[in-house]
């Protein structure tokens, strides 16, 4: 049977490559951007969600998540709207 300190011990080191492993995702997501087709994109608005009110839209035409050009009045699942 394992001891408390050898159980700490291997649940501090699981916990660390946990969390080391997501720090990769983390920065692989913030270089690698979803295509249109990942991202659901539509050049129209979704009622009254649009591009122009994400916190994601780059102006003029541009996106922190989603590849290539991007309309103001466009739409993708990753829609966050503007606080």
């Amino acid at each position: 049977m394992m001891s408390i300190g050898r159980r700490r011990l291997l649940s501090g080191a699981m916990a660390g490559l946990a969390a080391g492993f997501a720090g990769v995702r983390a920065a692989r997501a913030e270089n690698e951007k979803m295509s249109k087709q990942q991202a659901e994109y539509q050049d129209s608005p979704k009622d009254i969600r649009m591009c122009a009110t994400c916190s994601l839209f780059e102006p003029p035409k541009s996106c922190k998540v989603v590849e290539g050009d991007v309309s103001p009045s466009g739409w993708c699942k990753a829609f966050a709207m503007v606080d």
